[in-house]
């Protein structure tokens, strides 16, 4: 950590800002939240960040033990960063700040999204939706564009991972934009699937409980 760009504060919060504060640094955490990315990935969901920024913002989350890379293994051969358990202990940080936002007057609710944040923004509304764990439990294989994510209801409430549900429950295919305005509230869910930009198959109360 860059002792010169310390606020020099006993203050935990400020401590906290010292090391994940700096401009991209959470939003790499967010974007490595559900699983493991490789840096063309990260690259692409932060296309505001230049590679030189994004790859010291990756070293220095490294060096303070919030992340780290690893080699992965076939079919591909190729460097992934993931997030230790003490990086993934920041979800509800992510979680509180966004929810402390969406009353902000100055947000733009229409301005790009990546496909993590959604899913990430569902996480964060099961948690409301369901407190006492979700109302029916099973597997949904989640297909946004190219992404697939494995979500999983039941008991704990909501969790969602980065890979391809084997023996769902339930199969959802959307594009990015459709699942925004769903989560927005812009549109109903019969609705996107009248006009076939959702589809929707085998346990339906799986993603209805969800969304509706």
């Amino acid at each position: 950590m860059d002792k010169k760009r310390s606020y020099n504060e006993g203050c935990a919060v400020s401590h906290a800002l010292d090391l994940v504060g700096e401009r991209w640094a959470l939003l790499v955490v967010r974007e490595l939240m559900l699983g493991p990315k490789r840096f063309g990935d990260l690259r692409a969901g932060l296309c505001g960040a230049s590679s030189n920024i994004l790859t010291r913002r990756l070293r220095d989350l490294e060096e303070i033990g919030v992340l780290r890379r690893h080699r992965a293994g076939v079919p591909v051969s190729t460097t992934v960063y993931e997030l230790t358990d003490w990086g993934r202990a920041l979800e509800p940080v992510l979680f509180a700040l966004g929810n402390w936002a969406v009353v902000s007057p100055f947000w733009d609710r229409q301005a790009p999204s990546t496909v993590d944040s959604l899913l990430l923004a569902l996480r964060s509304m099961a948690g409301m939706i369901f407190p006492g764990g979700a109302p029916v439990a099973g597997t949904c294989d989640m297909r946004v564009d190219d992404d697939r994510f494995t979500m999983r209801f039941g008991d704990t409430g909501l969790n969602i991972a980065r890979a391809a549900a084997h023996e769902a429950d339930a199969v959802v295919q959307i594009d990015a934009g459709t699942l925004k305005a769903l989560i927005n509230g812009d549109e109903t869910l019969d609705d996107a699937i009248d006009a076939g930009r959702v589809t929707l198959g085998g346990d339906e109360r799986l993603i209805r409980s969800l969304i509706k």
